[in-house]
């Protein structure tokens, strides 16, 4: 590490390029930009597009109309960082390269994937390759690229020699792949009586969007638009835990949260009103979720945080439910204020993700959800500056502490018959909201931007 320090590095500038990628199963056409982002910039360029018409995603009914004739209109921003995975067992990779055989022992999510590209990048036979997994290290998401495996693999077939390749903290923090970055507005229109008569959802990110047009509120308003738009970089993103859904289920659900309060209704009433309608006159033909499903974790998690006497003290708590990853989650989160931040009392979640095939495992992993979710929004933010990442360790990026977790975690599985889905990711989405709504609770404010102990300090 102390040669590795004495190396003078001279970057040359990327230059743009395009290029046909593979994704899920497709293809399309990927634009990499030249120049050195900023966040700064970033943020000037999606507050751009949010005043430009998106692409239309989806269209019920005639919302335009509804807007212009609109009592009062209730619209929002919310917006969230990069995010970096920071696996507490930084990315390592040991590997031998022979004539004979490429061997490597590796944490890696799915090793064929990999196979493919050690075939193409080392000029190995796909049979000669061996790949023995380590356990993990955390940061899944991160684990699912193996650019590592290649890199390793290449040093050993260079040096002909057996190598272990070791990142420091810096070289994953500041050369890493992450969370995208996002934007998003949630508009509503209010009649006279109260009552919402057209919702709009627009918002992207960079480089992608975040937005799933099909999903809960989608059905439920007569009148419903869904606009989407996405900016090119050239910083590397990646999966992060519930790709697609950690960001806009904490949007949305905040919205929902703030939304109800202006009509005057119950957080928690008002979300099963909406459902219940979506199952006797479900809007369009493309909702992906099952509205007494979702009615189900709303209604159990109302009965195990004891919802109805919560209401009746000076607790302060928000909640918050989403559909991903085909299960669906409701959670219920209780705070105080502390010094420096909240301090979460209690969290009680309730979960339909089907049969739940190792109950203690399974609530392992919905507590670690939790935890992760809260530490990524309070305090989680990568920021960048003429082309380089800004927090290269633990002392720039603060993560949650174990005095920081939730107190207690709460959790209950709906019972029933139906195939196992979604575990490791749904959880994590929806404690995002229930944490902000929480906060608008014990504060008097709403929390818009993450990470929220920027707001929480102001």
């Amino acid at each position: 590490m102390n040669a590795r320090k004495k190396v003078k590095v001279v970057w040359e500038p990327i230059k743009e390029s395009k290029e046909i990628v593979g994704v899920w199963g497709g293809k399309k056409e990927e634009l990499t930009p030249a120049g050195l982002e900023s966040t700064e910039g970033h943020l000037k360029k999606m507050h751009e597009m949010q005043k430009k018409q998106g692409k239309i995603l989806r269209r019920d009914g005639n919302p335009e109309f509804e807007f212009e004739q609109a009592h009062q209109i209730l619209e929002r921003t919310y917006t969230a960082p990069f995010l970096a995975h920071n696996p507490m067992e930084p990315i390592s990779c040991f590997s031998h390269i022979t004539d004979e055989k490429a061997f490597f022992v590796a944490p890696i999510q799915i090793p064929e994937f990999i196979k493919q590209n050690i075939v193409a990048n080392l000029d190995v036979a796909a049979e000669k390759i061996e790949i023995k997994l380590a356990r993990m290290g955390g940061a899944f998401g991160r684990r699912l690229y193996g650019h590592y495996m290649i890199e390793a693999g290449l040093i050993s077939k260079k040096m002909k020699a057996p190598i272990k390749l070791i990142y420091t903290r810096e070289d994953e923090m500041t050369a890493g792949l992450y969370r995208p970055s996002y934007m998003v507005s949630y508009k509503a229109a209010i009649d006279k009586n109260n009552t919402v008569t057209a919702i709009h959802i627009k918002g992207g990110g960079i480089p992608e969007s975040a937005i799933h047009e099909n999903r809960f509120p989608a059905g439920a308003f007569d009148n419903y638009l869904a606009e989407g738009w996405e900016i090119p970089s050239n910083i590397n993103v990646a999966a992060f835990r519930a790709p697609g859904s950690n960001f806009i289920a904490a949007a949305e659900q905040s919205f929902l949260d703030e939304l109800s309060e202006k009509i005057g209704k119950d957080p928690i009433d008002y979300r099963i009103e909406l459902l219940q309608r979506t199952k006797e006159k479900s809007i369009g033909k493309n909702n992906d979720y099952d509205a007494d499903r979702y009615i189900g974790v709303l209604k159990k998690v109302k009965e195990e945080s004891d919802w109805e006497n919560l209401k009746l003290t000076d607790k302060k708590y928000g909640v918050a439910a989403y559909f991903c990853h085909q299960s669906y989650v409701a959670h219920v989160v209780e705070l105080s204020l502390g010094e420096g931040a909240p301090i979460i009392e209690k969290v009680t979640t309730v979960i339909d993700c089907g049969i739940v095939v190792n109950p203690e495992g399974a609530k392992n992993m919905v507590e670690g959800a939790v935890v992760d979710g809260i530490g990524n929004s309070l305090f989680g933010a990568l920021t960048v500056k003429n082309g380089k990442p800004e927090q290269q360790n633990f002392d720039q990026y603060r993560i949650i502490r174990h005095n920081e977790a939730p107190k207690k975690i709460d959790v209950h599985f709906i019972k029933n018959d139906i195939n196992p889905t979604g575990l490791g990711e749904p959880p994590f989405p929806p404690v995002i909201a229930a944490l902000a709504n929480a906060l608008y609770k014990a504060t008097g404010k709403r929390f818009y931007n993450q990470p929220f102990q920027n707001d929480l300090n102001n």
